[in-house]
């Protein structure tokens, strides 16, 4: 395999958390338990999706909570948490809880925009204040803010028996720093390297104007310059790249076809941009790990990064995400010169 100009340092991975709206305690279950693999097969790092109103991970801090304690070691994640759903104080106290639970070891992903479908939700949600809510960066740097131990109230002190705080409670020091955007635009990567954020990219980005011819590979390597040139850190500043990975070198032959079938469904909507925000996907990677490191080492912002989340298929069974999660620890991440921590 030729050489990446940066060595895979931090080997992640991305679950949805599905789950059957008859036994919901079963598919949280699985999650967990996948997670745990996770940590056994020394992956630094696991992520959660967030999905209102859907049948998958609708309170991802709260199953991270649940994680943080059957595992010791590897890093939990959201990626990402949809803020126009929250309200910045609250989502603040709970991430900071988690984090203390966990030891230091969770990494916030977020983003902005309306909720999905808002006119229909917006009722439900904002029934009070739905035309005035606010779904920019500003959300964003409130809740950093927040987080960071800047003051929530102009009131402190002792009050009867009772202390108060004009932060928010608990304050973890070190979570300021593992905040991530994910963003799929030029705009979203500058903003986030500009407040000091970590940044997530994953397999959609934006093609910015009508007339962009590039790649799909060459539009997330602009963000990632774009984010790194914006950051403090320069070119330290961190990035984790989301794309769906599908290693098969153990697969069974079922297992193979399947994997196969999955991708070849889902590749024509990488061959253009897709509906009014122009949005483009990037093929999903099956293959043994030779060949998949092999697509990986040729890919432009692949080679600008150092921790990558790969994306778990949204549908499949648990045995096929044990699967892909051995192979991708054993196999694949070796191939991409990631080595598991002592």
């Amino acid at each position: 395999m030729p050489p990446t100009s940066r060595p895979l340092r931090k080997l992640g991975f991305l679950t949805i958390g599905l789950f059957d709206g008859d036994d919901p305690a079963r598919g949280h279950e699985t999650t967990l338990e996948i997670i745990e693999l996770g940590e056994r097969l020394g992956f630094d790092s696991a992520w959660v999706r967030h999905r209102h109103l859907q049948y998958g991970i609708s309170s991802p801090v709260a199953v991270l909570a649940a994680a943080s304690q059957r595992t010791r070691r590897i890093e939990l994640g959201t990626a990402v948490i949809p803020l126009g759903w929250e309200n910045p104080l609250r989502l603040a106290e709970d991430l900071a809880t988690v984090d203390v639970l966990s030891g230091g070891r969770l990494n916030p992903g977020v983003s902005v925009g309306p909720p999905m479908h808002f006119d229909q939700v917006k009722d439900a949600l904002y029934p009070d204040t739905a035309d005035a809510e606010d779904f920019g960066y500003e959300r964003v740097r409130r809740l950093l803010d927040l987080v960071r131990g800047k003051s929530a109230s102009d009131f402190s002190g002792v009050e009867g028996f009772e202390v108060f705080s004009d932060r928010v409670q608990p304050h973890s020091p070190g979570l300021g720093r593992r905040l991530w955007y994910g963003g799929g635009s030029v705009s979203s990567a500058r903003w986030a390297g500009e407040h000091g954020m970590n940044f997530l990219t994953s397999s959609v980005v934006k093609a910015e104007g009508p007339d962009d011819a590039r790649d799909f590979a060459e539009i997330q390597l602009s963000h990632v310059r774009a984010f790194r040139a914006a950051h403090p850190d320069g070119e330290a500043a961190r990035v984790s790249q989301g794309l769906v990975v599908i290693p098969t070198d153990s697969a069974s032959p079922e297992q193979r076809a399947r994997y196969e079938e999955f991708a070849a469904r889902r590749l024509p909507r990488t061959r253009s941009p897709q509906g009014p925000g122009r949005l483009l996907f990037a093929p999903d990677l099956v293959g043994t790990s030779e060949e998949i490191a092999e697509r990986l080492a040729a890919h432009a912002a692949f080679r600008e990064i150092d921790e990558v989340a790969f994306a778990l298929p949204f549908t499949f069974a648990h045995e096929d995400y044990v699967q892909i999660l051995t192979d991708m620890a054993t196999r694949l991440g070796p191939a991409l010169g990631w080595r598991r921590a002592a």
